[in-house]
């Protein structure tokens, strides 16, 4: 029993800096057993956002490419949108299209775990010159050649933009 302490100490020190998602205790007689279910996250400022944009941009730039027209999801890819299009002169901006012209650049906040691209992918008119433009790609994940990205993430954590602090902290509950 002289290592609990040391153990409980850690934990508990684990605990303050992590958000928890959800507790289970169990009392057997005397013993106390706690599980506790961690989520590890990664947390992006809008200072972050500013600077990938930027690093965006000027990949985007490299291209040599004319985008008629930025096209995204409602959820996580509008704010880097609109962020994008001003960076990159572009005016319109298409939200939720059933088809993505393949002159128009995609915008998500994330390549996670390429759900989002291969949904829009399979509506894009001429996948040969189709562009996914994303913030951050996965760490370990392959990639397709139609993605550019300003950035790997760490790991795999949850990564929480500034826009979606409240959705995550709405899943902890």
């Amino acid at each position: 029993f002289g290592v609990i302490p040391f153990k409980i100490l850690k934990l508990i020190d684990c605990i303050k800096k992590t958000p928890l998602k959800t507790f289970w205790f169990q009392q057997f007689n005397s013993l106390c057993i706690l599980v506790i279910f961690v989520v590890s996250k990664q947390d992006i400022s809008w200072d972050d956002i500013e600077i990938l944009i930027d690093i965006l941009s000027q990949n985007i730039l490299k291209l040599s490419r004319h985008f008629s027209s930025i096209t995204t999801l409602s959820r996580g890819g509008l704010v880097p949108s609109r962020l994008l299009a001003d960076s990159l002169g572009i005016k319109k901006i298409l939200v939720d299209q059933k088809i993505v012209n393949s002159d128009s650049l995609f915008v998500d906040d994330i390549f996670d775990t390429g759900k989002t691209f291969f949904n829009v992918f399979s509506n894009v008119d001429d996948p040969s010159k189709f562009l996914f433009a994303t913030l951050f790609a996965r760490r370990g994940m392959k990639y397709p050649e139609q993605l550019l990205y300003a950035e790997k993430t760490l790991d795999d954590s949850y990564v929480v933009f500034p826009w979606d602090k409240f959705e995550f902290e709405n899943s902890l509950k």
